[in-house]
């Protein structure tokens, strides 16, 4: 087993050059130490790295500007998807949906009071329409009446002249007749105008539908605008929910960028928090190892809370850059100081027992035919 260990202090290095005297002795002792680093190095199949379990970190912040109001998580509390986080308030966001629901309960009522009015209107003509029907018959009635009475008048007028010709009735009797027959006349031209005010009053009745119909229409306009309403109401309800900070999946929360009474703009970060569903063993392989790790590999993660039971994972993660120290690297010796971030994940899911900033070792197997082992300490 190949184990990963930190490069021996300057001071011991000092040492073994002052006690090389002579170029023989060196180059002796040069090929003494070849002999032992390859004879650390000879695989084994496994290859040991150590480090700490880490998550992926997200970053809730609100979707609209606003001042914090409350907080409701700390660090390290581990929240829930969809657990409310953070309250954010927002004078002109709570007006505006004041207003908007205002606005929409005004059109609803309006259109209830003129589907309200539709079916009166509705009602009323058809009282209205029996009622000018009935009208014109009696007003054609009363001018048929009142045309008999004048034709009655006319011929009792003629007959009245006639014997007053003749010497058997006087002047007075005749002029009672034209009298009568006057009078005759105008009942019969006032039953004509009431018969045409019937009339009228019966078309008046007949256009009723027409206006049902018309505050029908009036009617769905204004169900229109209430759905427009509605939809302000929805959106002012969508600009309040994002004042409000929720955990978008279950994690933990590892830091805290704001506090209670600022006001923040949207997208500002108030919580950082660690996804504990997607965990990971974070490590360092030295350069002249990292040939002998591929994506896939199959490895083991230990912790010293589950000792004897190992979780197993695979090499998920490997840098495209090595990172070393110091920064100038000029030799060979020093080049053997760079390392690559390795990641291990789990295969299935550790329910909780791999926690961020919890130390790990982890055992990577190259070889397929390597039994699995220890980390050594």
């Amino acid at each position: 087993m190949t184990t990963v260990s930190p490069a021996e202090p300057a001071p011991r290095k000092r040492r073994i050059l002052l006690w090389v005297g002579s170029p023989s002795v060196a180059i002796a002792v040069a090929a003494g130490a070849w002999t032992w680093w390859t004879g650390q190095a000879t695989p084994t199949g496994l290859l040991q790295l150590n480090g700490r379990i880490e998550g992926d970190q997200i970053m809730a912040a609100p979707k609209a500007a606003g001042r914090i109001v409350r907080l409701l998580a700390r660090e390290g509390d581990e929240v829930k998807v969809g657990q409310s986080l953070a309250i954010l308030a927002d004078e002109a966001v709570d007006a505006r949906q004041a207003q908007a629901q205002a606005g929409a309960a005004a059109q609803r009522a309006q259109a209830l009071a003129l589907d309200t009015s539709a079916d009166l209107l509705r009602s009323e003509t058809a009282v209205q329409q029996a009622a000018a029907r009935a009208g014109l018959a009696a007003a054609r009635a009363d001018l048929g009446r009142a045309q008999a009475a004048t034709l009655q008048e006319e011929r009792d007028l003629e007959r009245t002249r006639d014997l007053a010709a003749k010497g058997f009735l006087g002047v007075q009797t005749v002029e009672r007749g034209e009298l009568a027959l006057r009078s005759a006349r105008e009942q019969q031209a006032a039953a004509q105008a009431a018969l045409a005010r019937a009339e009228q009053t019966l078309r008046d009745a007949e256009l009723g539908p027409q206006r049902v119909r018309a505050r029908l229409a009036e009617a769905a306009a204004t169900r229109a605008q209430a759905a427009v309403a509605e939809a302000r109401v929805r959106e002012a309800a969508s600009q309040s929910a994002d004042l409000s900070v929720s955990a978008p999946l279950t994690a933990r929360v590892s830091n805290r960028y704001a506090n209670a009474g600022e006001v923040v703009a949207a997208g500002t970060p108030i919580f950082g928090l660690t996804d504990l569903t997607n965990v990971y063993l974070k490590g360092y392989v030295p350069e002249p190892m990292i040939g002998r790790i591929r994506l896939g590999q199959a490895a083991q993660i230990w912790t010293d809370a589950w000792p004897e039971a190992p979780f197993e994972a695979r090499v998920g993660y490997i840098a495209a850059r090595a990172q070393f120290t110091p920064k100038e690297v000029q030799t060979r010796d020093e080049r053997t100081k760079l390392v690559y971030e390795v990641r291990l994940y789990p295969l299935a899911d550790p329910a909780g027992k791999l926690l961020p900033g919890q130390p790990a070792d982890g055992m990577i197997r190259y070889d397929e035919a390597a039994a699995w082992q220890r980390p050594r300490h």
